[in-house]
């Protein structure tokens, strides 16, 4: 079949940076989905994006639909004409709606039933008449919040629309699409070649905009040839340019013919937290920043532009000019914090909600302090230190610099209370408070900074839970999923021994409005462990082996984590599925007791199998050997040493009548069962492994 190129270009006012890559996205997956719809062939799809246009160039793009043969069935030929042969209804309604009379209809065998049927050939549609509806579908599809109106026409777009390129091959395809008449003229750049250029192939596009229109439409070509002139900048001055990937994204949607130019500012400015000097350059300007060889920052930045300046100098100054202003305020606003320490600021906090039915910012940082007594004591960790953290925790929320910049709270916090004398462990505990702020994010590292993440992390979990306003599907306006996350992290990878329930119950004591529902507690402690599952299977830990050990509800994030490496180490010997079956087989004989309380101890006078004597012995000698390793929490070691149970359990089996006539020796070997499976359960119950 003969196949063309497609180009379909919408020409816009600019669209808005952080949603262009997504809008490219989706519009070529919606065009891609339509054509597939349409059972057309295509070779590839190529996707351009620049802030005032979006396009995409299909190779290889079927002429026309293949021919189709629709064949219908009708009802069965017996119930479809009378003893004298004449149609009866069934039949005449069913020839009526494919259009023809009884005589064309043929007979057909269909699930052992011979039928009347029906069948045609349609032939395929052309391709240049399917198209605009595609078009019309992808872009009514894009995830566009909110949409606008412009001049007198009410179609709605992101932003006002120019113009349409819509090329089959070299023929235009006629559509009015978004309130403006397809065309073959694209247009340039909107300062270096503000004027129209003729397409006369799809091919052709790219190329013609590049060298002629001073635009580069290739989104990501545009990307990397950003970053190699930000580079350039940098090693022009022998410096190292931080280039963040969200802003070179951000970039890239902000340009179409990108140049990159270096800038300075004056270096009294360098006395502001960095931190602070590269979120107003970032932030405000888009700016990239440069250090030095140790990475200290430099009084430099790079700013991308949209125009190739003849004069280049006069661009770098007009970007000093308006990147000055932003410096002076962030060092204006750490002047001005600094004059009010953060203990006295405290008290502005009783002006701030956290959450209505849980009272105030102030009132949270007092929760989050008495928490943090209790967990530092419990990990031995400096509790006038853990106090002091917790009650300055937030002040710094009340800051000049925070209230401008959000993304510094914490940091801030970690620079006022240095300046105010505290101890530099309580300041970097101050901002150690939010990590992890995401996953992979780093955790903290002092002791203080860890038992103010956990304080801070556990009163917000508890307190919605005791409001009754958990996390619901993907409803969780509070990210508690995360801070259970985060809880658990620095739990288990700074292998912190914190009995979870106990620090909940802790935490619970301190709220003060009316007491919460009884099982609260449980069932914050059951969200938090929930949360090991999400991180076993990212890591590839099955759900049986998670499951073995959450059966047990182990009360200690750690301890639940050497148990799931031991026993997913343990899963994966030769002996353990027929241990884990064994398991299960214990499981239900102990479960289907009339009385389900615990068998006596093993007699050993009424052993008289000698598969169970054996089973016994063996059983024996290795309780003696794996006892002290798991009261050690050598969790592993000890099933390595179980895992030599399996010939004895097997033969056991074989063997002995467990549910024997003898009410003496049934209950002995239920006994000894009890022993095998307890002596597991130490670990976790095994029964749950390779279930699925």
């Amino acid at each position: 079949m003969s196949t063309r190129d497609l180009l379909v270009e919408i020409g816009t006012e600019e669209l808005p940076p952080k949603a262009l890559r997504t809008l490219s996205q989706a519009f070529g997956d919606g065009v891609i989905a339509g054509i597939k719809k349409e059972h057309l062939g295509f070779t590839s799809c190529r996707l351009f994006a620049t802030p005032r246009r979006l396009a995409l160039l299909i190779t290889g793009l079927d002429e026309q639909q293949q021919d189709k043969v629709i064949e219908r069935f009708g009802p069965a030929v017996a119930a479809s004409f009378g003893k004298d042969g004449s149609p009866t209804p069934a039949a005449l309604g069913f020839a009526k709606s494919c259009g023809v009379d009884v005589s064309e209809l043929t007979r057909v065998q269909k699930d052992g039933v011979e039928k009347l049927a029906y069948s045609a050939a349609e032939p395929g549609q052309s391709t240049p008449l399917l198209l605009p509806t595609i078009v019309d579908k992808a872009l009514a599809g894009l995830p566009i919040p909110k949409r606008m109106r412009w001049g007198s026409s009410r179609d709605e777009f992101v932003r006002p629309v120019h113009w349409i390129v819509f090329l089959f091959g070299s023929e235009l395809i006629t559509a009015r699409i978004l309130g403006v008449d397809s065309g073959t003229n694209t247009f340039g750049h909107r300062f270096h070649y503000n004027q129209k250029i003729a397409i006369s192939h799809p091919a052709e596009y790219e190329t013609l905009l590049e060298k002629q229109g001073s635009v580069i439409p290739d989104f990501n070509k545009r990307k990397e040839l950003i970053r190699e002139l930000v580079n350039a900048q940098a090693s022009a001055v022998h410096a190292r340019v931080v280039i963040d990937e969200d802003l070179l994204e951000e970039v890239t949607s902000l340009v179409e013919f990108p140049v990159a130019l270096m800038g300075k500012f004056d270096e009294h400015f360098l006395e502001v937290p960095p931190e602070a000097l590269i979120l107003a350059m970032k932030a405000h300007q888009k700016c990239f920043y440069l250090t030095d060889s140790e990475g200290k920052l430099l009084p430099r930045f790079i700013a991308v532009s949209n125009i190739r300046s003849t004069d280049p100098a006069q661009v770098i100054a007009g970007n000093e000019r308006v990147i000055r202003p932003r410096l002076a305020d962030a060092r204006f606003f750490f002047e001005t914090d600094k004059q009010t320490s953060l203990a006295s600021r405290s008290e502005l906090l009783r002006k701030i909600v956290f959450q209505q039915a849980l009272g105030t910012v102030y009132e949270k940082s007092m929760r989050v302090a008495q928490l943090g007594r209790y967990i530092a004591t419990a990990l031995g960790a400096n509790v006038e230190y853990c106090m002091r953290a917790a009650k300055l925790s937030k002040s710094d929320l009340v800051t000049n610099m925070v209230g401008e910049f959000a993304e510094l709270q914490g940091l801030m916090g970690y620079y006022y209370a240095l300046h105010d004398g505290e101890p530099e462990e309580v300041a970097t505990a101050i901002n150690e408070q939010y990590k992890p702020r995401y996953a992979g994010d780093s955790l903290p590292v002092t002791a203080t900074g860890c038992v103010l993440a956990i304080a801070d992390k556990l009163d917000s979990i508890v307190g919605m839970f005791a409001i009754g306003q958990p996390p619901t599907g993907s409803k969780d306006p509070f990210a508690l999923r995360r801070s259970a996350i985060g809880v658990l992290r620095i739990l288990v990878e700074a292998k912190l021994d914190l009995n979870l329930m106990r620090a909940i119950e802790q935490s619970l004591a301190t709220l003060k409005f009316s007491n919460p529902a009884e099982d609260t507690g449980e069932k914050v402690f059951d969200f938090l462990l929930e949360r090991f599952r999400t991180w076993y299977l990212e890591v590839g830990i099955g759900v049986d082996v998670f499951q073995s050990v959450f059966s047990l509800r182990p009360e200690r994030p750690l301890d639940f984590h050497n148990r799931v490496m031991a026993v997913n180490h343990f899963s994966k010997l030769e002996a353990s599925r027929s241990l884990a079956a064994a398991n299960k087989r214990v499981t239900n004989i102990l479960s289907k007791l009339e009385q389900p309380n615990a068998p006596p101890k093993v007699a050993i006078n009424l052993l008289q199998e000698p598969a169970e004597k054996a089973l016994f012995e063996t059983l024996s000698q290795v309780t003696l050997t794996v006892t002290p390793l798991f009261d050690s929490g050598a969790y592993r070691d000890g099933l390595e040493q179980l895992a030599s149970l399996k010939d004895a359990v097997d033969l056991f089996f074989d063997k002995v009548l467990v549910m024997s006539d003898n009410p003496e020796l049934q209950a002995n070997r239920l006994a000894l069962l009890s022993e095998l499976r307890n002596l597991f359960l130490r670990v976790a119950d095994i029964s749950y492994l390779h279930s699925s």
